[in-house]
């Protein structure tokens, strides 16, 4: 089972079926909330009436509590992406982390070190000037780094997280000013939730760049950075490196199905839109966490005990809040 806080409960299941969410998303319109944090994991397949184990995002009484999980978890999202070859252009790449304690603070990793070895302890504690702080590692940051990052941070209290790297696929797509088209099951998850930055304006060392691309962004989960990469955010560093990787994939698989399409000289064929919609509002804030979890386990096993599986915090979230999509 993968790691959670809450994985040795468990607890009578009494949500809707797949069914009977299908159908209610079916019928629920709107657009994604970004004032709260949206709970429900994955639907089950009928009406359960034994006491079945769920992995759940945790809960938390103490502030240092929910920090030293964050850490932990972002130094895990980094290794991950290390191993998948995101840190293979020299000090490129950043990921970030709103501190719960100092919301207007976040973590980021330092400038110029490996992403494979990362602990919870590497991390930068940064202000929204740039600012390296005593409670983390006093080691230099990513100046362009910084200026995406607070740029979306202020822009975006909701947002945790923030993932951006490098890959060939989102470089050779970023290129083409195009947004990702639903062409598959996956590729939905973005559908009319991304955005284009339309604009290069040089490796981002002024705020007013890191404002732009925050701006392009606006309230969706992703932004195409034109002739550059992609930024995910996401309400827990989980789900922003989850959707990081996913965007990626997706990407590449566009650029292969646009590649065989356009040799065989027909068009790739798109899912409808009722569909592709239904499909992306499937996926709750939880859920978006809980796809990352079975990653977050492999990278903390492989880590020959230098990352743990739970920071010690954690505690059952079932009977804090409500279990309805």
């Amino acid at each position: 089972m993968a790691p959670s806080a809450i994985e040795t409960f468990t607890q009578p299941i009494d949500q809707l079926t797949g069914d009977e969410r299908a159908r209610q998303l079916r019928k629920t319109a709107g657009d994604r909330p970004l004032d709260r944090f949206t709970y429900g994991p994955h639907p089950i397949s009928g009406n359960q009436t034994n006491a079945v184990k769920q992995v759940r995002i945790p809960t938390f009484t103490n502030p240092l509590d929910e920090r030293a999980v964050r850490k932990l978890h972002a130094a895990a999202c980094i290794r991950w992406l290390g191993l998948n070859g995101y840190n293979n252009e020299g000090a490129g790449g950043h990921i970030t982390v709103r501190d719960p304690i100092k919301p207007d603070h976040f973590w980021i990793n330092p400038f110029c070190k490996s992403f494979k070895y990362m602990k919870p302890d590497d991390l930068c504690l940064v202000d929204k000037e740039g600012m390296v702080q005593p409670e983390g590692n006093m080691h230099a940051i990513n100046p362009a780094g910084f200026a995406i990052h607070a740029a979306v941070h202020q822009a975006r209290p909701d947002v945790i997280a923030a993932v951006h790297c490098h890959s060939l696929p989102t470089k050779a797509f970023s290129a083409l000013g195009c947004k990702l088209e639903p062409i598959n099951q996956d590729a939905c998850r973005f559908y009319e939730d991304h955005a284009v930055y339309e604009n290069f304006g040089g490796i981002v060392l002024a705020h007013e760049e890191g404002r732009r691309i925050a701006n392009a962004l606006g309230n969706k989960k992703a932004v195409i950075l034109q002739n550059h990469g992609i930024l995910t955010v996401a309400k827990s560093v989980d789900a922003a490196t989850y959707l990081f990787g996913a965007m990626d994939r997706c990407i590449e698989a566009q650029l292969l199905a646009d590649a065989a399409a356009g040799g065989r000289g027909t068009k790739t064929i798109k899912i409808d839109h009722e569909e592709a919609e239904y499909t992306r509002r499937v996926y709750t804030a939880e859920m978006e966490y809980n796809m990352f979890q079975s990653c977050f386990e492999d990278i903390v096993r492989e880590s020959h005990g230098e990352l743990s599986m739970l920071s010690g915090g954690e505690r059952n979230g079932y009977d804090s809040f409500p279990r309805a999509w």
